[in-house]
């Protein structure tokens, strides 16, 4: 009897291994990027390799998350520049294809997009971030891997400071902060301003650094600085505070999800001042959130859809066209951006990093939409800003500001 129950179990544990050995693992879910990636998008099997005859580029934008709108105007934009490039011919005879990722607004995620992009997808050039701090976790990145990296809109100026393969076609905050500090004293005739921080927001430290600088050399006064955190969604302890200081202006140097809370809620409050702000405005969300509280504010920006040159204009023609919308400014420099890598590529001798770079870094008088871009030493263009009054649904053009 107990050489029968031992042969039972051993038959019952033989089946219990062959059971466990013939069940195959289940494969890791491999995430791979695609041209033009959408948010949401399910994750899609691996490609195969881009063809010789096509030649990569990368982007790393947020698609999703608390900046999506400005990932996905500069997304439009780019992809604009790389379709009329390959109508032209592409350059040196092959075709142009642009690798998107998704980094959900959160520099963590662009960090390791970057890095998937350069040691994957061994791309030639990379194109984005907008936002400064997401800039900031890719650029490292890229200079170690000797990539170039042209952000189309982060103002911060550490980004280009990351190292000389790093590159922008937007002004920088040093001047942005410059122009609304200028507008709000000489055209405004503000005598003391409040200032709303985003503690947590590279762009946002940056401009409020030189705005509070600026204003006080021209004669202004600062009366109180008041913070809060990317994602925050009251804001009425600060705006309590701002209101008992009776500013005349209140300088909000942050994002357009932020602001059009921030509008709402001062307008609730009674908090009867000028809001003033920078590009992180710059959206169509801006007036879905805001509405009219928002309206009768200033911010500095780097175009104008209301600009009648034939340049800004045919750009507008083209993008309304294909997108069914009015680009901002987010659209113009992410067109911008790639068209100055794609000239770059074409005057390369050999489309190897250090080539690509040293192309990209001679870029004098380019006809950019969002401006005519000159690189100095920097990697910084020197251009002009301008200053638009927020309407109800439209921002509308008052005046230039030269550097």
């Amino acid at each position: 009897m107990r050489l029968s129950l031992l042969l039972a179990c051993a038959a019952v544990l033989t089946i219990g291994c062959e059971k466990k050995t013939s069940t195959d693992p289940k494969p890791a879910e491999v995430k791979q990027p695609v041209a033009d990636t959408k948010p949401a998008e399910p994750a899609k099997p691996p490609e195969a390799k881009p063809a010789e005859d096509v030649l990569l580029l990368g982007e790393v934008g947020s698609l999703t998350g608390s900046e999506a709108a400005f990932g996905i105007s500069t997304r439009d934009g780019i992809a604009m520049a790389i379709d009329e490039a390959n109508e032209a011919g592409g350059v040196k005879g092959k075709k142009l294809a642009v690798r998107v990722y998704d980094d959900q607004s959160k520099p963590e995620e662009a960090a390791s997009a970057v890095t998937r992009l350069i040691t994957q997808d061994k791309v030639l050039v990379i194109l984005g971030e907008v936002a400064s701090s997401n800039s900031l976790a890719m650029a490292p990145k890229a200079q170690e891997a000797k990539t170039p990296m042209i952000s189309p809109s982060s103002t911060n100026p550490k980004v280009t400071e990351i190292g000389d393969y790093i590159f922008r076609v937007c002004f920088i905050d040093p001047f942005q902060g410059f122009v609304m500090a200028k507008y709000s004293r000489e055209e405004l005739k503000f005598n003391n301003v409040a200032i709303l921080t985003d503690k947590r927001s590279a762009y946002s430290e940056g401009l409020t650094e030189v705005f509070q600088k600026k204003f006080a050399e021209l004669g202004g006064k600062i009366v109180g600085v008041e913070s809060y955190s990317k994602g925050d969604t009251d804001f009425r302890a600060q705006l309590t505070n701002i209101k008992k200081l009776k500013a005349q202006g209140l300088y909000v140097p942050g994002y357009y999800q932020d602001v059009a809370v921030i509008a709402e809620q001062a307008k609730e409050l009674g908090l009867k001042v000028t809001m003033m702000g920078g590009d992180g405005w710059d959206s169509a969300k801006l007036f879905e959130l805001g509405g009219t509280s928002v309206v009768g504010s200033y911010v500095s920006n780097h175009y104008s859809a209301d600009d009648p040159s034939p340049r800004v204009q045919e750009f507008i023609k083209k993008y309304q066209a294909r997108y069914k919308t009015t680009p901002d400014s987010l659209a113009a420099l992410g067109y911008d951006a790639a068209r100055v890598a794609i000239e770059a590529m074409k005057r390369a001798p050999e489309l190897t990093g250090p080539a690509i770079r040293d192309q990209i870094a001679i870029t004098k008088d380019f006809p950019g939409v969002a401006g005519t871009i000159t690189l100095d030493e920097k990697r910084n263009p020197v251009k002009p800003a301008v200053v638009l009054k927020v309407e109800e649904g439209k921002f509308k053009y008052v005046s230039t500001v030269a550097p």
